[in-house]
């Protein structure tokens, strides 16, 4: 579970977010789940960072400079080693029975829906996408899932570029028809979508010691007794989640 893996590209892609391209071994990985990585001997704490693409032995993780630790990382360049615990957590489980699914994501949640909607293509399943963000600066892989789906839109909450407001904004305006949803993102989003359309996936941001449940730091209530987002997350299905208002 624990690897030295090579760096083999690193760049900025949009304001204070980076594309980091890893060369690994990994055998099995589902869209959804997450790899904890060790900075340097500075940071006591691994960074957990959501798997946005793997195949070929190329795994590409998508993050924000948000702090110390995340700020050090992004100095680190090509041919460099990085320790690295993963795959980790529950991913999305793809749902064969939804006629048109809506991936919604917003901002630094937005990484760990490009797997999905690669798997999802691949199983010949139809789907839309919302990418939700702040402004013009934060936006990154429009293209990317442009490739995916003809079915792409981009939402930013001060209207300077795309539909201007929320991810729920946008589906009541356009009228976007769907019958299942999978989700990731800030909670006041998922929270929003649960209350819109309760069947469905949502992945949780939360702060994370370990990475796979023996800390117990990320546990959180849902209808089902707590639960640690690390483990049997960070994908929970609609039923399970407690709607916080």
């Amino acid at each position: 579970m624990r690897n030295d893996l090579l760096v083999l590209h690193h760049r900025l892609i949009a304001k204070d977010t980076y594309e980091l391209v890893l060369e690994t071994n990994f055998l099995d990985v589902k869209p959804g789940q997450f790899v904890e990585i060790k900075v340097n001997d500075e940071y006591f704490l691994r960074r957990p960072l959501s798997i946005c693409s793997y195949d070929n032995g190329r795994m590409v993780l998508l993050y924000k400079v948000v702090g110390a630790g995340t700020k050090a990382l992004s100095q680190i360049g090509p041919l460099k080693t990085l320790d690295v615990l993963g795959p980790l957590g529950n991913g999305y489980t793809i749902n064969t029975q939804s006629e048109h699914a809506l991936l919604i994501g917003g901002g630094i949640g937005i990484p760990p829906l490009y797997q999905l909607a690669k798997t999802l293509k691949a199983q010949g399943l139809t789907f839309s996408i919302i990418l939700g963000f702040n402004k013009l600066e934060d936006v990154f892989y429009e293209d990317e899932f442009k490739a995916l789906t003809d079915h792409v839109y981009v939402t930013t909450m001060d209207g300077s570029y795309g539909f201007e407001g929320t991810t729920v904004d946008l589906i009541h305006q356009h009228d976007i028809a769907y019958d299942y949803y999978y989700t990731c993102g800030p909670k006041p989003m998922l929270m929003a979508l649960l209350k819109e359309k309760p069947e469905g996936q949502l992945s949780f941001e939360e702060r994370m010691g370990c990475g796979f449940g023996a800390c117990m730091g990320c546990s959180v209530k849902t209808n089902d007794g707590y639960k640690r987002i690390c483990r049997e997350g960070p994908v929970l299905q609609s039923k399970e989640v407690m709607i916080n208002e």
